[in-house]
Formats: C-alpha cells, structure tokens, sequence
C-alpha cells in the first residue's frame, strides 16, 4: 500500500474519528448538565475525579504501550505472535486494577458515607470495567490496523449512547443510589463496547465470502486467541522491546495527561465538591481540543508510522514517502496553528457567557471564567503537541524514545511541584498554569526532533507554524473587538445584550475565516484534497 493510499485512510480515520468525539461529547456535555440538577457537587466531583481516574489510569498503564507498539510494525508480521503479545494486557490490567483499588481504598480520603454512599463498591466495579475493556484489545487493534472505521464508529457510538441513557434513567428514577448509578453504567458501557467488535468479527470470520473480501491476516475467531507452538517465539521480542519503552513513557505521559486529578486526589488541594466544579469547566474548557484534536492526532499517528521508517534517516528512506509525510505535518501544524488560536482569541471573550448559559450563576462567578480563559490558552499548546509529538512518536528509534523518557521524568516531576505551587498561590488555576508549562517544553522537544529529522532534506514542514501578517493582524483585530464587546454587552445587560455580544463575535470569526481563506491557499487545498479522499473511501467501502 502506497503513502497515498495510507494517507487517505489516514483522513478517512480521522474524519470519522472527529465525527465520534463530537457525539460522545455532546452526549456528556448535555449529560453532565442534566445531573446536575439532580445530584450533589459532591458525588460528581467523587465520580468524575476520583473513580474516574482509577478507570484511565489503569486503562492507560495496561494498554497504551501495546496499541502503539503492535501499530508501529509493518503489515508483513506474524500475527499470532502480536495478538499473543496483546492478550498480555488483561493480566497487566488485573494488576494494576487490584493494586491502584487498594490505594484509591485504603491510602487515599474516603468520602462521608452520609454524602456520598457506596465508595468501596464504585472502586471495585470502576477497576472491574477496566478489566473488562482489555478483553477487547486483540479485535481493537486488528480493526484500526485494517481501518474498520465503521466498526468503530458504530461500537463507540452505541456503548456510549446506551451508557448515558442508562445513567440518565436510573438518577432520574432512583438517585438516592448514588455510586451505583455511575458505577454499573460504566460497567455495561465496557462490556458493550467488547461485545460489538466480537460479534463483529465473529460474523465476519463466518463468512468465507467475507474474510476473501477483507484478506485479513486471521481465518477464524480462534487465531485471535493465545497460541503457544515450539516452531517460533510466544511474542515478537521487537514488538516486546518497543513495548517496554514506550511503557516506560506511557507511566510518565499518564501523569502529564491527568497530572491535575492526581494532585486533587493525592494532595487534597480541593475538597470533593470544589473537584466536581473544576471537573466541568474543565470538560467544557477541553470540549474543542478533544473533539478535534485528538482523532486527528491518533490517526495521523498511524499514517506516520505506516509512511515512515521508524529510527531511520529521512535521506536513507524512500523520498516520496518522505515528501508526503513533509507535506501532510506542515498542513497539520497549520491547522493545529489556526484552530488554536481560534479558540484563544474568541474564548477569552465568550467564557462568561459560556458558563453562564450551561451551569448559571455556580459556574459564571468566582473562578470559573478565569479558568475556561486560561484553558483556551492551553488548548492552543495541546493542538500544536499533539500534531508534534504523533510526528515523533511515529520516526522516532527506540534508543530515542529511550531518551526521550528521561526528559519526561523531568518533566513529570516537575509538574507536580508546580501544580501543587501554583494551585496554593491562584487555586484551581494553577492547574492550567502548570499544564501550559509542561506543554510548551513538550513541544520544545518534538520541534527540536522535527528540524532535526529533515536538517539534511530539501523539506521544512515547520513552515506551518508561520502565519501571514495579514492573518495575523484580523487575530488582534478580532481579539480587540471582541474584548471590547464584552466588557460593555456582558452579561450583567439582558439577553439583547447577550445577543449583540454573541453578533459581533460571528462578524469578527466570519472576517478572520474569509481572511484565512484567502491567505492559506496551500491548506485550504490540503483539507479539500483529504475531505474528497474521505468521500470516495467511504462510498466505496
């Protein structure tokens, strides 16, 4: 398969990914402002904190490592040895299920009964879903390295959907069960979730005409399964080895992604109620970020992976593919570039009103619009990481992700301290302060790797991070405007004002898009070329 070839299911992935994040998001968005109403600050802060990050902390630790080792080899690879190696998740998951359920029970605050009841059984059931999530993994990786987008797209959407409809059915009917809710919700999510890829591909192996059409690399379900044979090794040690690097990684990278919620939670920096407010403005302030961001980071990370070879010179390899991998991250630097500053410039002057309209008076006041502000600015750092360090991640050796893993245990460390300082000296703030830090040296790092890996190529994709004067002059002008607006039709002067407010942002967005159009022909042509890509993939699929 060519890089071409790649590159276009690359961006089908990618579209359909986007598409999924959007309608898991809204779900929890509309989700989040429904349980409001009806349970305490208390039990969300417990929940979406606290139980929450046992969930993806374990998740994280077992399986992380494994989904970008046994992406990065090439498609001529003994499969049974990969899915051998994958199946080795579930062991590791027990591990760290029962191991990090010990410490969220015996080591950490428990919170009054009388608040918030069934703690221990949240634990448990909150670690067994994790457990049960990594039965899944083998049939998740064959579908993303055969690019099932629609498998993917339709067992996400359906887990995800029935999983709020059951938390919404069961806090409207029977809310005084508390962490029962939340906890056999997340439970049937997992368990669904799994489900819809075996029965997928147990309908697809059952069928010869089928598995002809597909030419996958396994027959029958059971090549999916263990297998032990004297003839070759229980796993490939190359993957094992990429594994146990980027494993290495994945621990320090954990801490980076949620490094707040272990402040709160080991440090007791906030109190339960206090995480429950931060944990919803946090997801508001992130909404964007997740929604487009990370698909687009997660599938062009296999593009480049496929594309490129991994620890090899870029003149070393063959230059087409080099030329395109060039191309495809200056246009995603670009647009990591564009959108980010979007989202800074006009949620500096929308915050308020945001929190105003979704959670009212509890989230508007205080610090809640000071800390969607800062997120904005943070989300402009994380749109150009994640298209960074997908590019690094993908070229890099493992001699270099070696050493790369002591520049994030320095970071890693340093990051606590600094949440822990910050969030004393300007509360919850400080969580988004330090996340900014430890995101700009992050993508110091990757840049530095970039211009290092095309030094001797005619290719200079850090182009991407240059924008036109013209374009940058409608950012301030916008950034001026808006400001303006805000301070003299928000959010103390009714809804008319509101509504002019909201105009004049439109006016100024509607100036800085037809400006950027006019000025980024070469990306325009970039997201036209891979959005018609995507069109004629999907209809013939």
């Amino acid at each position: 398969m060519g890089s071409r070839e790649v590159l276009g299911q690359a961006a089908r992935l990618a579209s359909s990914g986007l598409l999924l994040q959007v309608l898991f998001r809204l779900i929890t968005f509309v989700s989040n402002a429904f349980i409001l109403r009806f349970l305490s600050k208390e039990t969300v802060g417990i929940v979406n904190v606290r139980l929450t990050l046992l969930y993806s902390t374990t998740i994280f630790l077992a399986r992380e490592a494994f989904r970008r080792a046994c992406l990065s080899g090439s498609a001529q690879r003994d499969w049974s040895q990969t899915f051998n190696l994958l199946w080795l998740t579930v062991p590791l998951g027990v591990f760290w299920s029962l191991l990090l359920g010990w410490v969220w029970l015996q080591l950490l605050e428990v919170p009054d009964p009388n608040a918030v009841p069934h703690y221990g059984t949240g634990v448990v059931l909150f670690g067994l879903s994790a457990v049960v999530e990594l039965l899944g993994e083998p049939f998740w990786v064959l579908a993303q390295a055969q690019m099932f987008v629609k498998l993917k797209v339709i067992a996400e959407s359906l887990s995800v959907i029935l999983k709020s409809v059951l938390t919404a059915f069961l806090v409207l009917w029977l809310p005084h069960w508390g962490l029962y809710i939340f906890s056999l919700a997340q439970l049937f999510y997992t368990a669904t979730l799994v489900l819809c890829y075996v029965i997928y591909f147990t309908k697809l192996l059952g069928s010869s005409e089928s598995t002809k059409e597909q030419t996958l690399p396994v027959s029958r379900m059971t090549d999916l399964l263990p297998s032990l044979t004297r003839s070759r090794a229980f796993v490939n040690w190359k993957e094992a080895k990429l594994t146990w690097s980027f494993f290495k990684q994945s621990f320090l990278k954990q801490i980076l992604t949620e490094g707040e919620r272990y402040v709160m939670t080991f440090l007791n920096v906030l109190n339960f109620g206090d995480q429950g407010v931060y944990d919803i403005v946090n997801n508001l302030g992130s909404l964007v970020a997740r929604l487009i961001f990370q698909p687009i980071e997660e599938s062009f990370y296999v593009f480049f992976a496929k594309v490129l070879e991994r620890g090899k010179d870029a003149t070393l390899q063959k230059q087409e593919d080099v030329a395109v991998a060039a191309a495809v991250l200056e246009s995603l630097l670009k647009l990591a570039l564009l959108t980010g500053l979007t989202i800074t410039i006009f949620g500096f002057a929308y915050s308020q009103l945001a929190l105003d309209i979704y959670g009212g008076a509890m989230l508007s006041s205080g610090s809640g619009p000071v800390l969607l502000r800062s997120y904005c600015l943070y989300v402009l750092l994380l749109a150009i990481n994640g298209v960074t360090e997908c590019f690094t991640f993908a070229a890099m050796s493992k001699e270099e992700v070696d050493r790369y893993n002591f520049t994030m245990l320095a970071l890693s460390s340093s990051f606590l301290v600094l949440s822990y300082l910050l969030t004393r000296w300007c509360g919850s703030v400080g969580f988004i302060l330090a996340n900014c830090f430890n995101m700009g040296i992050r993508i110091a790092q990757s840049l530095r790797f970039i211009r290092r890996y095309y030094g001797r190529s005619p290719h200079r994709p850090l182009a991407g991070l240059h924008l036109p004067p013209a374009l940058l002059g409608a950012f301030a002008l916008s950034a001026g405007i808006t400001g303006a607006s805000e301070v003299f039709l928000c959010c103390e002067q009714g809804w008319p004002a509101r509504l002019a407010h909201v105009a004049v942002g439109a006016f100024c967005l509607g100036m800085t898009l037809g400006t950027a159009f006019l000025t980024e022909t070469k990306l325009i042509h970039f997201v036209r070329t891979q959005l018609g890509v995507f069109r004629l993939a999907d209809k013939t699929s």
